[in-house]
């Protein structure tokens, strides 16, 4: 009997072989872009989050957003035209983990930042249908009423700091003092005006 037949009339094997391909021919894709500086190193003009948008990047993700709303803008045409200029790796090496997604229910969010004023987003957020009738987005009021302490945001920056962010000791020391008193809608408000700054639109 020829040794392929062996391997697929008996599915232990069978299975540890496409395991054993598999692995190998995801590291053979995935670890040489480690060493590629386009994918590892920052673009040019990128920072860290601040301590408050850090807080509304939590509170994006604790609510939801990326469900309906991707950050990653394709290099098509259509996309660029929309949104404007395609996304690229090094845009995206301080976001642990990144909101790249797939699903648009609402439009992409990678250059969302300064294209609209902070109060039309606080609007928006309160009752999307006040600026955009048609929208099918939920209201999320309760981000004006809920207040920020900042206990665990140093923490958080200590956290991101191990993980290659280059927070230094003054941004961690002053991250409850930034944060403290600050709204739920505050912080999400300077979160999504963050974004996509590095590399600016063309439209």
């Amino acid at each position: 009997m020829a040794t392929h037949e062996v391997i697929e009339k008996n599915t232990g094997l069978l299975v540890v072989f496409i395991l054993l391909v598999v692995s190998i021919g995801g590291l053979v894709e995935i670890v040489p872009l480690f060493f590629l500086d386009k994918t590892t190193k920052p673009v040019e003009g990128l920072r860290p989050y601040s301590a408050l948008e850090l807080e509304g990047r939590d509170i994006y993700i604790r609510e939801g957003c990326y469900v309906c709303h991707s950050q990653m803008i394709r290099p098509f045409r259509a996309e660029t035209e929309r949104y404007g200029h395609y996304s690229v790796a090094g845009e995206f090496v301080y976001d642990h983990p990144f909101q790249w997604g797939s699903k648009r229910t609402g439009p992409d969010l990678a250059r969302v930042g300064g294209r609209y004023s902070d109060e039309w987003h606080r609007v928006h957020l309160i009752n999307p249908r006040d600026v955009v009738p048609e929208s099918n987005m939920p209201a999320f009021p309760w981000l004006a009423e809920r207040v920020l302490d900042g206990k665990l945001t140093a923490r958080k920056m200590r956290v991101l700091r191990s993980l290659g962010v280059p927070y230094t000791d003054e941004q961690i020391a002053k991250a409850r003092e930034e944060v403290a008193g600050k709204t739920e809608l505050d912080a999400l408000v300077a979160y999504l005006q963050s974004l996509g700054r590095a590399i600016q639109s063309r439209r």
